[in-house]
């Protein structure tokens, strides 16, 4: 049977809807292992692990890094696959730097997507983002690369400027060798007041990685869909409003976008699992939509 889905009424105020979806949706106090989430100071072995990750994460990402992994894996030469497929490609992989989840990536990836389908049903352009803005995570996988951990998943952050505070386990920066260097380590570095966000350079992981897919392979995703792919991570922005002075007026527009979804990313996390096969024919429907068939990775 064949869906129909109709545009998007994207021009519908995000302050109204972010109204509906506070109503709509109640977010959970606890996580599925009994503490609040995003609790990176909670006493476990699990945190332990988190923890070491982001010591990994915040020596080695540097400016040098991000831009020899943007060059690499930008040149989408490794994989053709579709979006579905790369979504079961996920089904092998737990994300180490999580403290509320351990189930397979592809139950998390719906479990977003069918939470804000539930509270913005005209959005399809939403759910679809929701279902791929983890997609990148197949950085992971041997056909890949097979990259480290802390090179595809944690929080992410601007490089080439000063390290916001508000970045989890801050302390480790010391150790990062551009928190040394007087040209990345002021508030602006290497970049201008209202730059734009688009110029500026991203810790790299997933994120990044699954933008550029999107972006190379004329994904029709609009600018707010894009702007979560590659900001979903970037906490220190969505939660803490850091690094503003970077940001041009389309960001501004978008970052409350990403806002509404950060809440369905952090907060549908739990172990009720999703119908796969149920919810399958919807999600091929719109990746039909905004994705060629077959894409490069």
């Amino acid at each position: 049977m064949t869906i129909l889905i109709e545009q998007p009424e994207f021009e519908i105020g995000v302050e109204e809807r972010h109204k509906v979806a506070d109503g709509g949706f109640v977010a959970p106090h606890i996580n599925s292992f009994g503490h609040t989430f995003r609790g990176y100071h909670v006493e476990s072995e699990r945190q332990k692990g988190v923890e070491e990750f982001y010591r990994t994460n915040h020596i080695n990402q540097t400016v040098d890094f991000v831009r020899r992994m943007r060059k690499e894996y930008g040149e989408l030469k490794r994989v053709e696959m579709s979006i579905w497929e790369c979504c079961e490609l996920l089904n092998e992989f737990v994300d180490e730097s999580d403290p509320d989840l351990d189930e397979p990536q592809i139950q998390h990836l719906l479990q977003t997507a069918e939470a804000i389908r539930k509270d913005y049903p005209d959005e399809d352009w939403l759910h679809l983002t929701a279902l791929v803005h983890d997609l990148g995570k197949v950085l992971l996988h041997p056909a890949f690369g097979e990259l480290p951990q802390w090179a595809v998943v944690g929080d992410t952050f601007p490089v080439g400027c000063a390290f916001d505070e508000s970045i989890v386990h801050h302390k480790y920066f010391q150790e990062n060798q551009d928190n040394r260097n007087p040209a990345y380590n002021t508030k602006y570095g290497i970049y201008s007041e209202g730059c734009g966000l688009d110029n500026v350079l991203i810790s790299w992981g997933h994120d990044d990685y699954m933008y550029l897919v999107a972006k190379e392979n004329k994904s029709t995703l609009p600018s707010a869909g894009l702007f979560i792919i590659r900001y979903h991570s970037f906490y220190a922005l969505h939660r803490c409003d850091a690094y503003k002075h970077l940001m041009n007026e389309e960001d501004i527009e978008n970052v409350k976008w990403l806002k509404i979804f950060n809440k369905y990313d952090l907060y549908s996390k739990s172990k009720v699992i999703i119908d796969v096969d149920k919810v399958k024919p919807y999600y091929l429907s719109l990746i039909n939509k905004y994705f060629p068939g077959k894409i490069k990775w």
